[in-house]
Formats: structure tokens, C-alpha cells, sequence
């Protein structure tokens, strides 16, 4: 439930908090108070489109922030987003002068398809021409969808996942019956691409090895003759580093048995000179080893250039070139039998379209079952709601071939008066008649969402008298079981509130701003007294006005 909405610099709101309670939450005012604003400001912080001209001018940013009681029905989506969990949960969106907006949830910065995601759990808003989308079977057929429940969502998304499948394997079928030649230019390209690979015989590691043994017989002049003059200083020259160490431990044998301190420096030395003569026969072996030719270079060279230029075309590595010749192997078992082919992809496309059959048809059972079932709960609503012997049903249309929405298309079909045939809802409802059927249909689903605040801007669009009485009682059946919140210009609907806000506009200092009250009990009566009176409230306006909310509270406690 929506506890508080927080407004700041938004357009003409300077500043404003409404706490909104359970029940039937109703904001009333002059036209051009700054009422849709407030709605305009919640869709703002739900990730709806806005502009910096929403800015007001006393500072560089506007802010709006909803804080909902619990976050129990969207706690899945913020671990799913590793977003903080609270007892609360704060959305909020920031706009700049600049253009640029932040959205929020919990204090972490989020984007506007998760804002939007977590929303549609929480809060259903419908503004003064949302109830237009009534008019596109596509939109009736999704709201059927919505009142059939979890069973038909989890049904319409394995049709939409199964049409998928279905589509791709039609185009893939369709692609290979279509491009004969290229075909044939693609065997043929794959064929050499793959000979060349395989008469290379390439060895996962040999280019290292081979650029390792290139580079020792470019430069093997280079190594003998540092490795010789290394190995002369070493041990084979007269004054080699071998024959002087052997010296000097021989007099250190003498003078370490006079002083028992140069043992220790002896035997260092004695190491000294093992380590000297592993070092020199280790060269001595590396210098037998050198060995090449000029021949053995240029072969070692050509194999190189071999691997090099498949890396260029294949991959950068050995491995990566095996890879690539696995796959083209694998596009030549599939052209070479073309014929076979086909016939596989034939099949596919047959197996997934009786897939697609078989679920979309679990699809229509549901959305039939919820169609007779929906279309009572309308009919009965649209006539606690003043249509007189009204039809409402829900129209079938089989479509030739099964797609993304299942096997049907589906349109509501209404007769508004007696005698009247049953037409298309696009094709006989009036703004005032669109506005009850919407409502019909919300309090038909009323209880079949896990949403529990639904917002309404001037529902009351088109309707009077006993009309705009009906609608007052039907909003507040709706609120029984979720929070509405509403702005009306209607004193029956406004009679009816829980929580009763008054929206006003004054001038300061050349400053245009509004400011919202919440009324008390005593308060209302003077409200309504405004909204059947006018300009002049007189006691008897008064008294009616008394009278109005007095009756709208017996009718909806009963």
C-alpha cells in the first residue's frame, strides 16, 4: 500500500507530503489546482516519461518519492536485483535542470525498466485517457490474460516462447529452400577452408616450439661465440676463473689449519667451486648441442609462414584454427546432404508448430473459461453501474496460424442499450461509457492481482446524476479489498472517501503555488458544499452537503 507520496519543485508544487490511508483515498480542488500534477509526479517516480519543464523554479531539481508500507510482493525482484531489503520501500526519481533524471529504489540507483518492473506489482494507475487502450483487442486480450491469473500467464508465456521457436525454424527452412547457389558457394567455400587446414596437420603448441628453435638458428653464430668465450673464462683458458679458484684453496687449506676461523671462508669457496664447475660443463654440453643448418632454418621458417597465415584467416591461435575447421567440417556434413537436410528441417518445423498447437490451445481453454466468467462479473457491474439491460461478452477470433499471442484474437463486444446489437467496444462506447466499462472490468478483477493501490484520475469523465452515483459506490466496493486513490470532480464520489484531500492554488509574493490538505470529518461537508454549489454556498448547499456524506458513509459501511 502507498503510505506517502513526497513531491518537491515539480512545476507549480512547491513542496508537498500526502499520507494516504486504507480504503478510498479521494483528492478534490479547483480545475488547474496542480491535481494531475500529483498523478503526473507519481508516474514520474514509476520511470514515465518526464522533462526538465516539469522543473519548478525554486531549485535546480524536482524530486518525487513514493514510500509503499512493504516491499513482501516485490521482495523476489529485489534479490533478484540485489537491491536493499526494508519494511519499507522508497522509490524515488530526481530531475535535473539539465534534463537528467535518477531513479532510486531503496536509496540504490537503479534504471527505469527495473523502476517500471517493480512497479507494475505495486501500484495500477489509470489516467484521464489510459481507459482509451480498451479499445485494442491486443490490450483486451492481455487484460483477459491478467483476470484468468497465474495458470494463463505462465501458459501465455510458454505460446510466446513456443512461436519463437516456431518462427525461427520457419525461416531457417525457408532460407535453406531459397539459396541454392549460395549454397553451393558455401560447400565449396567450406571444402577448401577446410582441406587447407587439415593438409597443414597442424600440432596444438608446435608454434612456440618452432618459433623457439627459429630464433636459436637465426642467432647460433651469436650463441657459440658467446658460449666459447664464456667457457674459456670459465675453465679452459690459462687464467680461467676454475684454476684460480683451485689456487686459492690450496693455500686456504694450509692457512685454515693455523687458524680455524678461515675454515668456514674455505669451505664457501669449496662450494664456490663446485657450482663454478657445473655452470662451465653445463656450457660445454649447450655448446655441443648447437647445432643447425641454413636448410633446417628455412624449413623452420617456411612452417611458420604456414601457421601465420592460417592464423590470419582462421584464428590467433592453433587451437582457435582446429576449431574453425571442426565447424566447417560440420557445414559440409550438413550441404552435402542437402536433401537430408531440409527433410530434418522439415520435421522441426513440423514438431514445433504442433507444439505451438497443443499449447495455444491450453491457452484457449483458460482464456474461454475466464472469458464466461469475466463477462457475468461485467455484466453485473456494468449494470450496478446504470446501463440498463446491458450485454457484455468476449468475441473469439481464430487465427489462421498460431503466433506470439496464442491462437486467437479476442475483442470485448457491448450492447450499452435494449434492442441494440452487440458491437466492438471501440465502436459504440462514449467517453463517459468507456470510463464505467473500464471500471466494470477493474472491479470484476478486483482481488485477482496481488496489487493493492490503484490510482484514477477523473474516472468521472463524461458522467452525472445517478451515473456518477453508481461509479461513487463502485469505487468504493473496489477499495474494500485495495486503496484507491482518486481525483474527482464529482461530490458523490468524493462523499464516499476514507481520506478526504483538498487541493488549492493561492498567489505569493508572484508566485503561483499549491498547497494539500487532509480534511477532517468536520471539513468534507464544507468541500462538498464547494463542489455542488459553486461560488455561493448557502445552508441549504450546506445542509445537502451534510445530508450527501452522512448517506455515503451508511452505503459504504453496509
Amino acid at each position: 500500500m502507498l503510505s506517502e507520496l513526497h513531491v518537491k519543485n515539480f512545476a507549480i508544487l512547491d513542496e508537498v507530503s500526502v499520507e494516504f490511508g486504507k480504503g478510498l483515498n479521494v483528492l478534490t480542488g479547483e480545475t488547474g489546482a496542480g491535481k494531475s500534477l500529483l498523478l503526473g509526479s507519481v508516474n514520474a517516480a514509476l520511470g514515465g516519461k518526464v522533462s526538465k519543464d516539469f522543473l519548478g523554479s525554486n531549485g535546480d531539481y524536482a524530486l518525487a518519492e513514493l514510500l509503499f508500507d512493504n516491499d513482501a510482493c516485490v521482495r523476489d525482484l529485489l534479490e533478484k536485483y540485489e537491491l536493499p531489503e526494508s519494511d519499507m520501500l522508497v522509490i524515488s526519481r530526481r530531475i535535473t535542470d539539465t534534463g537528467r533524471s535518477v531513479s532510486r529504489i531503496n536509496g540504490e540507483t537503479v534504471n527505469a525498466s527495473i523502476v517500471k518492473e517493480i512497479a507494475s506489482r505495486l501500484f495500477d494507475v489509470h489516467g484521464q485517457h489510459d481507459h482509451q487502450t480498451l479499445l485494442y483487442p491486443a490490450k483486451q486480450l492481455a487484460l483477459l490474460d491478467r483476470y484468468a491469473g497465474a495458470e494463463a500467464l505462465e501458459e501465455a508465456a510458454a505460446v510466446r516462447a513456443l512461436a519463437r521457436d516456431y518462427r525461427a525454424a520457419k525461416k531457417e527452412l525457408s532460407d535453406a529452400s531459397e539459396h541454392g547457389a549460395a549454397r553451393a558457394r558455401e560447400l565449396s567455400m567450406a571444402q577448401y577452408e577446410y582441406d587447407e587446414i587439415m593438409a597443414a596437420r597442424l600440432v596444438a603448441g608446435e608454434d612456440d616450439l618452432l618459433e623457439e628453435r627459429f630464433r636459436v638458428l637465426s642467432n647460433r653464430e651469436k650463441l657459440t661465440e658467446a658460449c666459447a668465450e664464456a667457457d674459456s673464462v670459465l675453465s679452459t683458458d690459462a687464467t680461467s676463473v676454475t684454476t684460480g679458484i683451485g689456487r686459492a684453496l690450496r693455500k686456504l687449506s694450509k692457512a685454515s689449519s693455523l687458524d680455524p676461523k678461515l675454515e668456514s671462508i674455505y669451505e664457501e669457496l669449496r662450494l664456490a667451486e663446485e657450482q663454478v664447475g657445473d655452470i662451465a660443463a653445463r656450457l660445454s654440453d649447450y655448446l655441443s648441442e648447437i647445432t643447425g643448418t641454413e636448410a633446417e632454418l628455412n624449413e623452420v621458417g617456411e612452417r611458420l609462414d604456414v601457421i601465420n597465415r592460417l592464423k590470419s584467416k582462421y584464428g590467433r591461435t592453433i587451437e582457435a584454427i582446429l576449431a574453425y575447421a571442426e565447424e566447417a567440417e560440420r557445414t559440409i556434413a550438413k550441404l552435402s546432404d542437402f536433401d537430408g537436410y531440409v527433410a530434418a528441417l522439415t520435421e522441426k518445423v513440423k514438431k514445433s508448430e504442433q507444439a505451438l498447437r497443443n499449447e495455444a490451445a491450453k491457452l484457449t481453454a483458460i482464456r474461454k473459461k475466464a472469458a464466461d466468467e469475466l463477462s457475468a462479473k461485467v455484466r453485473a457491474s456494468l449494470s450496478e453501474l446504470n446501463f440498463l439491460n446491458s450485454e457484455f461478452t468476449v468475441e473469439f477470433r481464430e487465427l489462421e496460424e498460431p503466433g506470439e499471442t496464442g491462437a486467437e484474437e479476442a475483442e470485448f463486444m457491448i450492447s450499452a442499450n435494449p434492442g441494440e446489437p452487440l458491437r466492438p467496444l471501440a465502436k459504440i462506447a462514449s467517453g463517459g461509457e468507456l470510463s464505467r466499462v473500464m471500471l466494470a472490468l477493474k472491479t470484476a478483477s478486483s482481488g485477482k492481482d496481488e496489487i493493492e493501490t490503484v490510482f484514477f484520475d477523473e474516472i468521472d469523465a463524461g458522467i452525472s446524476g445517478r451515473t456518477a452515483q453508481k461509479v461513487a459506490e463502485k469505487l468504493a466496493t473496489i477499495a474494500q479489498t485495495k486503496q484507491v486513490i482518486c481525483i474527482t470532480h464529482l461530490p458523490q464520489i468524493a462523499a464516499m472517501a476514507d481520506c478526504h484531500f483538498e487541493i488549492s492554488k493561492s498567489a505569493e509574493n508572484g508566485k503561483t503555488r499549491t498547497t494539500l490538505q487532509k480534511l477532517t470529518e468536520d471539513e468534507v461537508p464544507r468541500e462538498l458544499a464547494r463542489m455542488l454549489g459553486g461560488a455561493e454556498i448557502t445552508d441549504s448547499v450546506m445542509a445537502n452537503a451534510r445530508e450527501m456524506r452522512e448517506l455515503a458513509r451508511k452505503k459504504r459501511d453496509s
